[in-house]
């Protein structure tokens, strides 16, 4: 075995038993294993860090064009300035549990198709009275080295934010629970045609809540585009701002921001009210 090899069993090891009987027992001396760690760990940061930029860079891509697999998201990476192998794209997809929304077909009987909703709203972006129009979307936080899940609702009328949910899963079940916050019979709730918002279940709970589904033509951002401004606003605004380091510090962040938000963030389009300004002064 030669030295390196040494190294790298000392330090799987180290947890467990002390540096200085694995270094006597490996025949390395204790300055040279230091000395070995200190080169490696930088690496295995800058590593890190790597990994993470390109998982956002991911995210980012599969908001716009949610229909890519790892190959179509290879090329996209690769007009961006970022080349890597297809290996290395598909196994950051995989941990951050990111695929194509387009399914290949299963010869097994049963299978379930996607539920897929006209879209209702159609660009119409404009509401004169609150709880018609709803728009959501789910956006990513990164958190150190890792993301974790916002889900939100907003209402096209006053662009407040109705509802929203976190999580450390993007599933299915971050998006009912975010729909659960809402009581606006009626209205209309648009989407785009995630898997999230194509499943039976998200169908059901839109009959039971008795909301109007609504979804973006397949791979168009600009069908939904009020919300990306949003997520836009929140994390230029609070979040890249402060840098989350956990799902703690996340989540406050997201609460203080969306406050601000709905309350005291006046906007051109409202006539230099805050959401809950306007929405008030309709109502008077």
């Amino acid at each position: 075995m030669d030295k390196q090899a040494r190294f790298r069993t000392i330090e799987k090891m180290s947890h467990r038993y002390s540096i200085t009987m694995l270094c006597k027992i490996a025949e390395v001396s204790r300055a040279g294993y230091y000395k070995w760690r200190a080169i490696l760990k930088p690496r295995a940061t800058h590593r890190v860090e790597r990994d993470t930029n390109l998982k956002e860079h991911i995210l980012s891509i599969h908001q716009l064009h949610p229909h890519f697999g790892y190959k179509r998201m290879r090329t996209a990476l690769h007009k961006e300035g970022l080349t890597f192998n297809h290996k290395k794209v598909r196994r950051l997809m995989r941990e951050l549990g990111v695929r194509s929304v387009i399914r290949k077909k299963r010869p097994y009987a049963g299978r379930k198709p996607s539920v897929v909703f006209q879209n209702v709203l159609n660009r119409e972006f404009a509401a004169e009275t609150v709880l018609k129009k709803l728009v959501t979307d789910i956006t990513f936080v990164r958190i150190g080295h890792q993301f974790v899940y916002l889900s939100v609702i907003l209402d096209l009328c006053n662009n407040e934010v109705v509802a929203w949910e976190m999580s450390a899963c993007n599933d299915l079940q971050l998006v009912i629970r975010t729909v659960e916050h809402v009581n606006a019979k009626g209205a209309i709730l648009h989407s785009d045609q995630g898997y999230q918002y194509t499943t039976k279940t998200y169908k059901k709970i839109l009959e039971e809540k008795e909301l109007i589904g609504s979804h973006s033509r397949r791979g168009n951002c600009y069908d939904n585009a009020c919300i990306e401004s949003f997520f836009s606003h929140l994390k230029t605004e609070k979040l890249y701002l402060e840098r989350p380091a956990n799902e703690e510090e996340a989540r406050r962040m997201v609460t203080e921001y969306i406050h601000y938000y709905n309350q005291n963030r006046f906007q051109k389009r409202l006539g230099d009210l805050s959401p809950v300004e306007y929405r008030e002064a309709i109502a008077a």
